[in-house]
């Protein structure tokens, strides 16, 4: 690649470019991060390298998907807000169609013994991508003994103390900016953005400018807290302001991805809401992983339940399509927010030492919560009982040994095997798992 400013793409170029990447947006983050860089940086060259990189970084340290906020940020570069926002609808659109139609055939039919083999399958594969999520983000920030040590700190409050997870990425946050002013080479693990992106100059809607920056927090608000402030005001019955609130808060807390906030959303929608249990909730991430689209769309699989199951004055069904729709709108919409406004504040603070000791200990932190995610739904899918005792104001999770699964159990064994030592592409993995459980209940 040359120094060369890459051609400015037309914005009917951009729109076909945004349109594929929704599409094949496969593979979780990092799948999806590897598209876009191929597409943009290597192939259409409208964005640098460093450029690219810069904008990651910083779209990981915001709450929300990295990699939809990623083209979000892409997109605003290149076409301004509008690009941005054609880029983020573009890529969550097809994964949102597909998770609600799967989500409809899932409240009609997963009580069908077949239906439910097939997820014991899917269940023991998104059991291994976890697995692999927390190696491959470990590999990247584990570092040294402090990052380890806040890995370690990270899943003990989650796993054994019940900690918040906001409350987690705050401390982590909080001691990534005291540790860059005291020992910044051990916590400036995760690379900040390169200064040489600077030569890539996309016009004065990059720079900050408050009266912009008003406007467009003044609009996202209103778009985003609409819906709220109507059901509150109508009274509406059924599950929809309760999801909406909720969804809302995890909007602004969901560091790290869907992985890392799964747990703390299912402590909720499974113990207080009562909206789906946890076998439905490993379920739901399973859709989500064979879906174009962010992860974080298994959260539109628990609106949609949770909808279903209390829909108000609505029928069923169309009580869990409102629910879903309701969920994805206050789920993505502040990330429109965190970009179209912070991004050129952010652009502005490129090079600061803080802020990339910041991400390293937040990463870190993520790692531990991720674990925890992974010991969570190992215990949920291997096993049919799991009960809990509590000592030292601690909750500890016992699994009830005879109910393991072996089934499970062996397919989880046999995908971890294929993705970690082969490095199996996730959907023909889930695929071949799905086949697995439906082949052995067929025989069962």
């Amino acid at each position: 690649m040359t120094d060369a400013a890459p051609p400015h793409p037309t914005f009917a170029q951009a729109l076909r470019v945004w349109t594929k990447v929704g599409l094949l947006s496969f593979g979780g983050p990092a799948g999806q991060i590897a598209l876009m860089h191929r597409i943009l940086v290597e192939e259409k060259r409208w964005v640098s390298e460093a450029r690219f990189l810069h904008a990651l970084n910083f779209c990981m340290l915001l709450p929300g998907p990295e990699a939809q906020q990623l083209a979000v940020y892409v997109g605003w570069l290149l076409h301004r807000t509008v690009g941005g926002i054609v880029a983020g609808v573009l890529f969550v659109l097809p994964g949102a169609a597909v998770v609600l139609a799967l989500s409809v055939l899932y409240a009609g039919y997963h009580d069908v013994p077949l239906v439910q083999a097939a997820f014991v399958g899917i269940k023991a594969a998104v059991l291994a991508v976890v697995i692999e999520a927390v190696l491959r983000i470990g590999r990247r920030v584990l570092k040294n003994r402090v990052m380890v040590t806040l890995a370690a700190l990270a899943f003990a409050a989650v796993f054994l103390f019940q900690a918040p997870f906001p409350l987690v990425v705050l401390a982590a946050a909080a001691i990534g900016f005291a540790g860059a002013r005291f020992d910044p080479a051990t916590f400036a693990i995760v690379a900040k953005g390169s200064t040489d992106a600077v030569r890539d100059d996309y016009g004065p809607h990059t720079r900050p400018n408050l009266p912009r920056t008003i406007m467009v927090v003044g609009v996202c608000c209103v778009l985003w807290f609409a819906p709220i402030v109507a059901l509150a005001v109508l009274d509406t019955p059924g599950a929809y302001l309760a999801e909406s609130i909720f969804f809302s808060k995890m909007a602004v807390v969901t560091f790290g991805g869907a992985y890392a906030v799964l747990a703390y959303v299912a402590q909720q929608a499974v113990d207080v809401f009562a909206w789906l249990t946890p076998g439905e909730m490993v379920d739901g991430l399973g859709l989500a992983e064979t879906t174009p689209g962010p992860l974080i769309l298994v959260l539109q699989f628990v609106g949609f339940l949770g909808a279903y199951r209390d829909p108000g004055t609505l029928s069923p069904l169309a009580g869990g399509i409102a629910g879903a729709v309701l969920t994805t709108w206050v789920t993505f919409v502040p990330c429109f927010l965190w970009i179209l406004a912070g991004a050129p504040y952010v652009e502005a603070l490129r090079g600061r030492v803080a802020l990339s000791a910041a991400l390293s200990a937040i990463t870190a932190a993520v790692v531990g919560v991720v674990l925890n995610l992974a010991v969570w739904f190992g215990l949920h899918v291997l096993f049919g009982t799991v009960g809990e005792t509590h000592a030292l104001g601690m909750r500890i999770l016992l699994p009830d040994a005879a109910t393991l699964d072996p089934i499970a159990a062996g397919i989880a064994i046999g995908a971890a095997f294929a993705i970690l030592r082969y490095h199996a592409p996730m959907l023909p993995t889930l695929a071949v798992c799905a086949a697995l459980g439906l082949a052995t209940g067929a025989v069962l």
